[in-house]
């Protein structure tokens, strides 16, 4: 079981880290997504192409490669076996952290949102529905969307805990909260001083 988890986990990472928004924007002759706006592999910066269909492509492949791994794997393969819930929900967050720090790029990613979100789906469509509501809420009103990422990322923990998750789930939920919002470091720096550039819907 335990050379299972190890595979288990460096395909859920390979997966995970597959740098979509850089793939898809070099491939559609906008270059170098690294070059353009912020210079993250993410797709805020995807629109920052102009091109909203491209940037929706990329959301839409980043979502899956979070909920995928976690899906198909955790629920048809180790749930057999009775594994442990957090290890479970450990497993598959490995995907976020693919993304994050993937090797193709020298380990410098995207912020993991969509991916995130994907995951979340993946265990509680419920506690996901609630996520993308609450960014796309505060989204709308603040034009922000790293506040609306951040907000909504504090949310997941406490919601773990209202909807009856032990008290593990929610510490980890908490875990990764924090670690993507760190992640978020220098959009907190020109949400500050602002001068963070806002989002047109």
């Amino acid at each position: 079981m335990g050379n299972n988890l190890l595979v288990a986990a460096l395909i859920i990472y390979l997966i995970g880290s597959i740098p979509f928004a850089f793939i898809i924007t070099k491939i559609s002759g906008h270059g170098d997504i690294r070059k353009i706006g912020s210079g993250n592999i993410g797709t805020t910066n995807v629109l920052r192409t102009g091109n909203k269909y491209l940037a929706i492509f990329v959301l839409i492949l980043d979502i899956l490669k979070g909920f995928l791994p976690a899906f198909y794997m955790l629920n048809y393969f180790f749930y057999s076996n009775n594994s442990n819930e957090l290890v479970l929900y450990m497993l598959g967050s490995i995907a976020v952290l693919g993304h994050l720090f993937p090797f193709w790029l020298k380990f410098k990613g995207g912020k993991g949102i969509a991916t995130y979100i994907g995951f979340i789906f993946a265990i509680d469509y419920f506690i996901g529905l609630i996520y993308v509501f609450m960014w796309l809420l505060l989204a709308f009103f603040t034009k922000y969307s790293s506040l609306a990422s951040i907000c909504s990322l504090l949310l997941i923990p406490f919601l773990t805990l209202f909807l009856g998750y032990q008290t593990s789930i929610f510490l980890f939920f908490f875990i990764i909260s924090i670690i993507l919002i760190l992640m978020h470091y220098s959009n907190i720096k020109r949400l500050l001083n602002n001068n963070e550039s806002k989002i047109k819907f």
